[in-house]
């Protein structure tokens, strides 16, 4: 029978044994991170991230799995006034007819207006909507009904009175009304030219200072009055027995 072997690591001596393989004890170390945020500036903060996204605001990250309805811009009906107003530039681009759907490339062409014409000042353009919703078209001689089609390109749902761009630096204001103006031709719909401080804007009534809730709630198209309420066209049906 022959000997049992032995290990290597068995023979060695304790002292050979500490010296090539040293042992290190690990302590638990606090991590202290400094407050750089004093409490007085706490409440100045800005309530947005002005860092640089790494993604694209003309095409989303996610990859297309499924088709996309065509649905309809979200138009804000309990007082929002949410995207009306601007945040981040000195003057802006509001969309001020009605809500509509703009594609990815009319958006590109809005922006490479605005830096075209800025170019060689010192300026910064913020965009405030995405890209982010598909486009499916369908091809000739299909049959009716939904689901078909293939992905065409990337569109935006703009509801009415929002802010699409937003622009800043050391220009006069004569010459960024003029950029803009030129961005709103390369799309479609009506847009106007705002200003920081600007007042809000709720569905298409602007709140100006002075309005009150009944100014707000008003509705939109005149009322007849009581006294012509009675030349009006009856719309009730006829009654029993009466000529019609």
């Amino acid at each position: 029978m022959p000997p049992p072997r032995i290990s290597l690591f068995t023979s060695m001596r304790p002292a050979t044994r500490a010296v090539l393989f040293p042992t290190r004890t690990l302590h638990p170390t606090t991590t202290v991170i400094p407050n750089l945020i004093n409490s007085s500036s706490r409440s100045s903060r800005r309530n947005f991230s002005a860092t640089t996204t790494f993604q694209n605001w003309l095409q989303p990250r996610r990859t297309i799995t499924y088709k996309d309805r065509k649905g309809r811009p979200r138009v804000p009906t309990g007082g929002s006034v949410r995207g009306t107003t601007v945040i981040w530039g000195d003057y802006g681009l509001r969309m001020r007819d009605h809500d509509r759907r703009i594609s990815a490339a009319q958006l590109k062409n809005g922006e490479d207006v605005i830096r075209r014409r800025l170019r060689g000042t010192n300026f910064r353009v913020f965009t405030r909507i995405a890209a982010s919703t598909a486009v499916f078209e369908k091809g000739n001689e299909s049959r009716m009904g939904t689901g078909k089609g293939s992905f065409d390109h990337w569109a935006a749902r703009v509801p009415v009175s929002r802010v699409i761009f937003e622009v800043t630096g050391d220009c006069h204001e004569q010459i960024i009304r003029d950029a803009l103006r030129l961005a709103a031709n390369k799309m479609p719909g009506l847009y106007e030219f705002v200003k920081k401080g600007d007042p809000p804007v709720m569905g298409i009534t602007k709140l100006t200072a002075g309005m009150s809730l009944d100014d707000v709630m008003r509705p939109r198209k005149k009322l007849p009055g009581e006294a012509t309420a009675g030349r009006l066209p009856g719309t009730a049906p006829p009654q029993a027995g009466s000529a019609v």
